[in-house]
């Protein structure tokens, strides 16, 4: 299985954090969506850590930007932590870090 297609991994351990891990594009962005928010969804957690994510593309930051609108929706803040380079670089081209708190 190439990178492209790998899952995304998601790790709860922290009381307050979900923390992505692997490959985050458009390959699994849909499923990364899905288990990413269920992830969240436990406990009442609060945050985002990027820190695992190793590639990204604009699906994979379509999938945070989503999240967090999501979040939003249900009354919800969220926090995005140690987001990659790229995905930072990406967001600011097109002109959407202000929608990542």
């Amino acid at each position: 299985m190439s990178d492209a297609s790998a899952p995304v991994k998601v790790d709860d351990i922290a009381p307050d954090a979900v923390r992505v891990s692997g490959v985050l594009t458009f390959a699994n962005a849909a499923h990364a969506l899905d288990v990413i928010g269920a992830a969240l969804a436990r406990d009442d957690r609060r945050v985002i850590d990027l820190s695992g994510v190793t590639r990204s593309d604009s699906a994979g930051l379509a999938c945070v930007l989503a999240v967090l609108s999501g979040a939003a929706e249900r009354g919800r803040s969220l926090t995005v932590r140690n987001m990659p380079e790229g995905m930072h670089l990406l967001a600011s081209v097109c002109e959407v870090e202000g929608l990542i708190a």
